[in-house]
C-alpha cells in the first residue's frame, strides 16, 4: 500500500484531526509538524481521487480528543507557572491519558500498521509545547538536567513545575581553630536544644556543639542572593575540627534548591561571603557549576599537605629527626581504624602513601613536620603511632612518644586531574 492508502485508511477510522493523522507518519520527510504532514495528506489524498476536500475539527478527533489543540494554552501555564524565576534551560514531560495511548493503538490496528509507527502522542505533546515555552521565556530546551521541568498531566488538568538545584564551586580557607565544617548538632539532644523541658546541660541549649562552622559562615549567604528556599553544602572531604584549612583552600560545593535566581555576580557573590564570615573562614575562585560537580568534589580522589606542629616525649636530635623524615618519605602506611574516629568508621586496616615528608626542629622537644600523602592518610596518627595502629610511625621509627599539638592542611588537590574542570562549569553569560 502506498502512503495515501494508509492515509485514507486511518481517515475511515473516524474524526481524525491532522496531527494524530499526520503522526502516525511522522518519520517521514523533515521540516514538518504533524499537523502539516496530516494536512499535506488529507489533501494529496483528495487530489489523487477527485474528492472533495474534508477538513477535520481538532475537537472532534476521536483519538486525542481535541488536546492536539492546546499547546498554545499549556504552553502559556508553563510560563506563568514559573513566572518570576531565574532560568536558562526547561525540558517538557507529558502524561497522556490512558484514554488516548489507547485510541493511538487502535488507530494503527485497525488500518494494519505497526504500533509504533510513527511516534507517540506525547512525544508530540512535548515537542509542541516545549517548542512555544522557549519562545515565551526566551530559553533553550534541554535533554539533560535542565533549570526547570514541567511535567503535563494531561487528565488531571495540572503543570507540575520542579525547578533543579543551582550549584557554586569555590575553595575555602578555614583560618580559626574549632570550627567544623558543617552543622554539628548536639548528640545529647538530637540538636533540640533541649532535654525534656529544660535547656540541654550539654550544649547550653543551643542544639549545636559548635555554634559556627564553615557551612554557616557561607551557605546563608548564597542562599539569600540566590533567593532559593534551602542551601546544602559539599566538600572535598573534611579537616578535623582542630585543623587550619590554608593554602590554596578546599574545594567546596554549595547547593541551593529552587533558585529564583541563577545568574549572580560570583566575585561579587565571594566578597559578600567574605565580609559576613569576618575572617574566620575565607573562599576564592568562586564559580557556577553543574550538577556533577557535587560528585566531582566528593569522589574525586585527591592528595593533601599538611603541616603538623609536633611534641616529643624525649629528647630528638636535628639528624635523628632528619632520618626518621628520610625513612617515611615514600613509604606505603597501614593504618588501622584510628581509636579516636572507630565510633564512625569501619575497623579495618587502610594502606596509604606518603609522598613527601620533611621538617625542622626546634628544639630537643617540638619541631614542624610537613606531610604530603594520599587521600585518606592519618596525619596525627602518622605521628603518633596510635599505639601501634598506624606502622611506620614518626613516633615508632624515632622510639619516643609524639604527639601533634596543631596541624594546618595546606592543600587538597585532585590525584591525577584538577578539580577545575571547565566541563563542570556554567559559562558566562
Amino acid at each position: 500500500m502506498s502512503i495515501l492508502d494508509d492515509a485514507r485508511e486511518l481517515a475511515a477510522s473516524g474524526p481524525l484531526c491532522d496531527a494524530c493523522l499526520g503522526r502516525v507518519f511522522a518519520e517521514r520527510s523533515f521540516g514538518l509538524t504533524n499537523a502539516e504532514r496530516g494536512r499535506s495528506l488529507r489533501v494529496a489524498a483528495a487530489l489523487d481521487a477527485d474528492e472533495p476536500f474534508e477538513p477535520v475539527d481538532t475537537a472532534d478527533c476521536w483519538v486525542c480528543e481535541g488536546l492536539c489543540d492546546e499547546f498554545d494554552e499549556w504552553a502559556e501555564r508553563c510560563a506563568e507557572s514559573i513566572e518570576g524565576t531565574e532560568f536558562g534551560t526547561y525540558q517538557v514531560g507529558t502524561r497522556a491519558p490512558p484514554l488516548v495511548e489507547e485510541n493511538e493503538l487502535l488507530l494503527r490496528e485497525g488500518a494494519g500498521l505497526p504500533e509504533d509507527a510513527g511516534e507517540l502522542f506525547k512525544s508530540e505533546f512535548n515537542r509542541e509545547v516545549g517548542k512555544r515555552v522557549g519562545r515565551l521565556t526566551e530559553t533553550e530546551v534541554d535533554f539533560g538536567r535542565p533549570d526547570v521541568q514541567f511535567t503535563l498531566d494531561l487528565e488531571g488538568d495540572t503543570v507540575e513545575t520542579r525547578v533543579h538545584s543551582a550549584f557554586v564551586y569555590g575553595r575555602y580557607r578555614k583560618l580559626e581553630r574549632d570550627i567544623p565544617q558543617t552543622e554539628w548538632p548536639c548528640r545529647e539532644c538530637d540538636g533540640s536544644g533541649y532535654q525534656g523541658k529544660q535547656p540541654c546541660d550539654y550544649c547550653g541549649g543551643s542544639g549545636y556543639l559548635y555554634d559556627e562552622s564553615v557551612e554557616q559562615l557561607t551557605a546563608p549567604v548564597v542562599l539569600d542572593v540566590m533567593d532559593g528556599i534551602e542551601a546544602l553544602f559539599h566538600g572535598a572531604g573534611r579537616e578535623d575540627v582542630d585543623a587550619l584549612m590554608l593554602g590554596t583552600g578546599r574545594p567546596f560545593v554549595i547547593e541551593v534548591k529552587e533558585p529564583r535566581r541563577r545568574v549572580v555576580d560570583v566575585e561579587q557573590l565571594e566578597g559578600d561571603i567574605n565580609a559576613f564570615a569576618e575572617g574566620k573562614v575565607e573562599v576564592e575562585g568562586l564559580r557556577l557549576a553543574t550538577y556533577d560537580m557535587v560528585e566531582r568534589v566528593k569522589e574525586l580522589d585527591a592528595n593533601k599537605t599538611y603541616r603538623a606542629e609536633v611534641e616529643f616525649g624525649d629528647d630528638v636530635t636535628a639528624d635523628a629527626l632528619k632520618e626518621a623524615l628520610a625513612e617515611l618519605d615514600g613509604a606505603t602506611v597501614e593504618q588501622y581504624t584510628p581509636h579516636r574516629v572507630d565510633h564512625r568508621r569501619a575497623s579495618l586496616t587502610r594502606t596509604r602513601d606518603v609522598y613527601d615528608a620533611d621538617g625542622e626542629l626546634h628544639d630537643a622537644r617540638h619541631a614542624t613536620v610537613d606531610i604530603h600523602g594520599a587521600g585518606g592518610l592519618y596525619i596525627k596518627e602518622l605521628v603518633s603511632g596510635d599505639e601501634g595502629r598506624t606502622n611506620p610511625s614518626l613516633a615508632g621509627i624515632l622510639g619516643v612518644d609524639a604527639v601533634v599539638t596543631a596541624l594546618d592542611v595546606v592543600a587538597v588537590e585532585g590525584e591525577e586531574e584538577a578539580f577545575e574542570d571547565e566541563e563542570f562549569f556554567k559559562q558566562a553569560e
